[in-house]
């Protein structure tokens, strides 16, 4: 590294316990700072406490410890950031960047064409609101055609913004901060300049990095990783059942993630301590071996995954 000390963070939501998916990603993120002689930062993105499940983000912080994994500083939660969410939502209103809207799920349902994620929003609300209703959320007023940027592990990626995006939301009519606006703060907070993540969030990083410029924000640098998927072609999490990490697997489950990461590890690597595993991989990651595809089943590395 240069002058600026590589900073990384590794992002789970407690909605439930860690699996595989969780653990391949966190294994990345984590090598990616450590062979940089970087920090890495932990967060708990505990937004969306409807969705939250009592007691995982403790579950979470003993399995990463049961795991090997060492963080650097105090874990951030992002359920305790709402008065810093507001301020830049603020600066955002008076910049005249963002626009209130009232129109319903099914509204937008109704008369949007589809995205990259779903309905694309029209705009209705853009010169005023257009129904007479109590409920206000905030978007973001996207006015770029196209976006561009490059990825470590799946190279350029060009979204057309107003066409696949449209205008997103950062706060919702219930009061809740959007995912992307908090993590365009806490990662500027935090000085996060390198981001190893999951390549289901891929499509979220143009909006991330479109935040960004408009708040004069320097944009990390980004790698996006597989997805782990099951059998079915599923993306392993609660709703697909994923199976939760055990501590007892730790060394095996370790050694699996490695080999999905395509760092072809001995198969006797499994058999060693968690110490001498976490040297091995760091005397041996590269990120140029990560696969770029968007999605790889898990059921490749020595069967099952459980």
């Amino acid at each position: 590294m240069t002058h600026t000390q590589y900073t990384g963070r590794y992002a789970p939501s407690p909605t439930g316990p860690l699996h595989f998916g969780s653990l391949v990603a966190a294994v990345a993120s984590y090598l990616d700072a450590r062979t940089n002689q970087g920090r890495w930062l932990l967060r708990m993105e505990d937004l969306d406490k409807p969705r939250e499940m009592p007691g995982a983000a403790d579950d979470i912080l003993r399995t990463l410890e049961a795991y090997g994994f060492e963080w650097d500083g105090e874990v951030l939660f992002q359920s305790q950031r709402g008065e810093i969410y507001q301020a830049t939502l603020d600066q955002l209103i008076a910049e005249n960047k963002v626009y209130r809207c009232n129109c319903s799920r099914r509204e937008v349902a109704d008369i949007a064409h589809a995205g990259i994620e779903g309905p694309v929003y029209p705009g209705l609300c853009r010169n005023g609101l257009s129904r007479e209703r109590e409920t206000i959320a905030w978007r973001f007023k996207t006015d770029v055609e196209h976006l561009l940027f490059n990825d470590r592990i799946q190279g350029q990626i060009d979204h057309a913004m107003r066409r696949d995006i449209g205008d997103f939301i950062l706060k919702r009519a219930d009061g809740q901060f959007a995912y992307q606006l908090a993590v365009v703060v806490d990662d500027a907070e935090q000085q996060i300049n390198h981001v190893v993540r999951g390549a289901d969030l891929l499509n979220s990083t143009s909006r991330q990095i479109l935040l960004q410029y408009s708040l004069h924000l320097h944009s990390p640098v980004y790698a996006h990783i597989p997805i782990v998927t099951n059998a079915e072609g599923e993306k392993l999490s609660k709703q697909t059942h994923a199976q939760a990490l055990q501590p007892g697997n730790a060394s095996r489950m370790l050694t699996q993630a490695l080999a999905f990461l395509g760092l072809n590890p001995p198969t006797e690597l499994a058999q060693y301590t968690l110490k001498e595993i976490w040297h091995w991989a760091g005397e041996h990651w590269q990120l140029v071996k990560v696969p770029c595809q968007n999605q790889l089943n898990s059921g490749q590395q020595d069967g099952k995954i459980d």
